[in-house]
């Protein structure tokens, strides 16, 4: 059974003005042993339940699924978590309604450790992790970024990543040096600074894939979790990670103005619901160019860092030349 220690527990009860505390299962294990995720029953608090990310440090032989388990990656991991800390601390309350984020409790380090305590969305209405979807939880999905987007548009992000998401160029070195396609390794920084000069910039979620979604039994609510790379960013890059996460080959090529166009209507009405002293079409214009170059930033980072992935196909390979080749010219 996992122990939180007297320190983190007490932290918790305070927290939620409980008495009692049991650890009822471990939703999760961290990436590369880095900690659990896990949810704890409370026993007369304000609620029933609660979700804890214990973020402990791995011993020294820590491993990686896929070998990468370098000074490099673990310095990267332990920014992740106090962004992510940051992002609950300083900024997630800003998040409405329509992209709905699990409220921080509580915040708590000893030593090495980071303790998060954050309300149960499985308690709130949102039970549902989808592996297949229809068309209508892609909606709801682009949905929520696109409001994510419009809340942060032209913000700082002070504390967060600079330039968000996990594969950011800057942070993934390794894996660059390795990529055996010539001609994506030599545009690699020309496609990062096309999106990272763009003129239209706000916060990317950074890990936006499906199973990073909650849903609402009914399907037609949906919040999200992982805030690890939240950070600075064309929101063209969470889009195109979504659509890639949930969507094979022929789905994603088949669909993508579907998409871009459904994104775009939301990012629309949410840039003016939020009254964003920006021109709705200007940022339309810039994004829906950059969009295959976010495609192609991903796939990048993900030929070097497991060439043999599921999602390396075609369209990809496609998109990619169009852009490398754009940039040459």
């Amino acid at each position: 059974m996992h122990s939180l220690g007297q320190h983190f527990e007490s932290a918790i009860l305070s927290a939620t003005q409980a008495t009692e505390l049991h650890i009822d299962d471990v939703i999760q294990e961290l990436w590369s042993g880095y900690g659990k995720i896990l949810r704890v029953r409370l026993e007369g608090g304000k609620v029933e339940t609660v979700v804890v990310k214990h973020v402990r440090m791995p011993a020294a032989d820590r491993s990686h699924p896929r070998g990468w388990n370098s000074s490099a990656s673990h310095a990267r991991k332990l920014k992740s978590y106090e962004v992510e800390s940051a992002w609950y601390r300083d900024w997630g309350h800003r998040c409405d309604a329509t992209c709905r984020i699990p409220r921080s409790l509580a915040f708590e380090t000893s030593g090495d450790e980071v303790l998060m305590v954050l309300e149960d969305l499985d308690a709130s209405g949102y039970p549902a992790r989808l592996g297949r979807v229809e068309w209508r939880h892609i909606e709801i999905c682009l949905h929520w970024l696109a409001n994510f987007h419009a809340t942060w548009m032209g913000v700082k992000p002070d504390g967060l990543w600079n330039v968000g998401t996990y594969w950011h160029l800057d942070t993934r070195a390794e894996e660059l040096e390795v990529l055996d396609d010539t001609g994506l390794k030599a545009a690699a920084h020309a496609i990062d600074a096309k999106l990272t000069d763009a003129r239209f910039q706000t916060f990317v979620h950074g890990d936006a894939k499906l199973a990073n979604f909650c849903f609402s039994r009914g399907g037609d609510q949906v919040a999200a979790v992982d805030f690890q790379y939240v950070g600075g960013g064309c929101g063209m890059k969470d889009v195109a990670y979504f659509v890639g996460s949930c969507l094979d080959e022929s789905g994603s090529e088949r669909m993508e103005s579907q998409v871009l166009d459904c994104y775009f209507t939301a990012l629309r009405h949410g840039l003016e619901r939020h009254s964003i002293s920006v021109d709705p079409d200007a940022v339309i214009a810039e994004w829906r160019d950059l969009y295959p170059v976010a495609w192609t930033d991903f796939h990048r980072f993900l030929k070097g860092w497991s060439p043999g992935h599921w999602k390396i196909n075609s369209y990809s390979e496609r998109l990619a030349q169009e852009v490398v080749a754009r940039l040459a010219r």
